[in-house]
């Protein structure tokens, strides 16, 4: 009989496409995804991984097994979801993921909500970039993560995954206090063409929308200073370095010598909850989404 967890760790391989990469999706060593492998072949009676230059390919007879692994492993999510739901209360665990900003602008109310409603339900938590998080719910880490789309740009999706709207997030342009249009009740993106940016890390979702938006509007941003968070990026506009786009979720106390102005052309996020569709019956992701859902409408 084949055994489940290994046919997870073909699973692995075969969607992270190395050894190393299946054993940081899986949480285990690289030996143990290999002691796992040779198993599987001895059990199944033929090559399932073949040399690849310094690394690994799947031989035809991985790929055959690997497609039915995904099937299999697929169909254990759904029977463990209708059970979940046939017991019909939010117990056990549930992983969920967010985005900086909204682990902090929705994490804190919608947690003690969950603490309150479903005391049987342990919450684990991690903030992650929309891209990854992503990733960590195809591939079964997390169980629901919050993601976001720029309104003129969108984050992919992979199939598989459900979603759900959870608020739009407005931005504004933040500058310097002294700024020449401190003291307007609008601004434009190309108002900024001959500022210096402050913007998040270059490879971020984020960062690739900051510079599509304005090189859509015949800018090419000048950016000379990245940082993750937003905090930090306010304190470098504090001090006069730059201005940001500074979303309002999560935002908190602004500091002085910043002055934030709404820009004319709305920009905004539209920030959306993500979970796996062989999931759907589990009453603890229902339960999360409804934390969520109230979090969001509060914020």
């Amino acid at each position: 009989m084949l055994n489940l967890e290994r046919l997870r760790t073909l699973d692995a391989l075969a969607r992270h496409g190395s050894v190393s990469a299946a054993a940081d999706g899986l949480h285990v060593t690289t030996s143990a995804v290999s002691q796992q492998m040779a198993k599987l072949e001895r059990e199944v009676g033929q090559q399932l991984l073949a040399r690849n230059g310094r690394g690994v390919r799947l031989t035809d007879a991985g790929r055959l097994l690997a497609d039915h692994a995904a099937r299999i492993l697929s169909q254990v999510e759904l029977a463990q979801s209708d059970i979940e739901a046939q017991r019909g209360r939010a117990v056990g665990e549930v992983r969920l993921g967010a985005f900086p900003t909204a682990a902090r602008g929705l994490f804190p109310a919608a947690l003690t909500a969950l603490r309150a409603d479903h005391p049987d339900l342990r919450v684990r938590t991690s903030e992650l970039e929309p891209e990854y998080a992503l990733r960590e719910v195809v591939r079964g880490d997390l169980d629901l993560a919050v993601a976001l789309d720029w309104s003129n740009k969108r984050l992919p999706v992979p199939g598989g995954l459900a979603r759900e709207p959870l608020l739009d997030d407005a931005a504004d342009v933040a500058m310097p206090a002294d700024h020449p249009l401190a003291g307007r009740a609008h601004v434009d993106l190309e108002d900024f063409a001959d500022d210096d940016w402050v913007s998040w890390p270059e490879g971020e979702f984020c960062y690739e929308w900051l510079v599509f938006t304005l090189r859509a509007k015949g800018i090419e941003p000048r950016i000379v200073h990245l940082a993750g968070e937003h905090h930090t990026q306010l304190a470098l506009i504090a001090a006069g370095l730059g201005v940001c786009v500074t979303p309002r979720l999560g935002r908190g106390p602004v500091p002085d010598g910043v002055s934030l102005v709404p820009v004319r052309q709305k920009v905004r996020r539209h920030i959306y909850a993500v979970w796996r569709t062989d999931a759907d019956r589990r009453p603890s992701i229902r339960a999360a989404l409804a934390a969520l859902r109230s979090a969001a409408a509060a914020a």
